[in-house]
């Protein structure tokens, strides 16, 4: 994986969720957002539907869908306050049932 450019963020998507990001399974965020509710903020400017589908109407991450910001779950973190840096990889995965 390439890493994020200088001073941005990179998201990572899933091929479910790239179809909703123009096809793109990667995306640079720059600048960087300082928290992961700030860079859906970001991001919803370009792909609503796709950040539609990570928030619920009160704007809190779906129950189903999971975040990680370099490699921790923002559940055992600070949710969307969870910081992000410049440089940071983050995770988007919806959760995945099955049996």
């Amino acid at each position: 994986m390439t890493a994020a450019q200088p001073g941005g963020v990179t998201v990572r998507l899933p091929s479910v969720l790239a179809d909703l990001a123009s096809g793109r399974r990667r995306l640079d965020v720059v600048p960087s957002p300082t928290t992961v509710g700030g860079l859906l903020d970001v991001l919803s400017l370009d792909y609503p539907v796709l950040v539609r589908r990570v928030r619920d109407e009160s704007d809190a991450v779906r129950r189903f869908v999971n975040v990680y910001v370099d490699g921790e779950d923002i559940r055992h973190l600070d949710g969307l306050a969870t910081p992000v840096r410049a440089g940071s990889d983050v995770q988007i995965l919806p959760s995945v049932a099955g049996g």
